[in-house]
């Protein structure tokens, strides 16, 4: 009786530390390609960066570069960039003493 309870709670175990993480990781995902919008900053699967330029029932148009848009499927979308406000502000601080010793 003893082996079949440490059993049992050794699959709770793995679930609560393997599988669970990664449903709410999944969950999470879904609610973010769910409420995507126009202009906003993404990155593919692929690695491909733009903006969303049109948002369909399971298509998003991404534009890539001025007058070049691609058509992906929502379940291509891996998450949205961080914005110039999301950046950390001590990294653009370096970067502007950077420019400032060399001009």
């Amino acid at each position: 009786m003893e082996q079949f309870l440490i059993i049992i709670l050794m699959f709770g175990a793995l679930y609560y530390l393997l599988l669970r993480p990664q449903q709410k990781r999944e969950k999470a995902r879904r609610e973010l390609v769910r409420s995507l919008e126009a202009g906003d900053e993404v990155v593919t699967n692929a690695g491909i960066h733009g903006v969303v330029a049109e948002v369909e029932d399971a298509v998003v148009w991404l534009e890539v570069a001025p007058n070049v848009e691609l058509k992906l499927s929502r379940d291509a979308i891996h998450g949205r960039t961080p914005g110039p406000s999301d950046a950390d502000p001590e990294e653009a601080d370096d970067e502007d003493a950077d420019e400032e010793h060399d001009g």
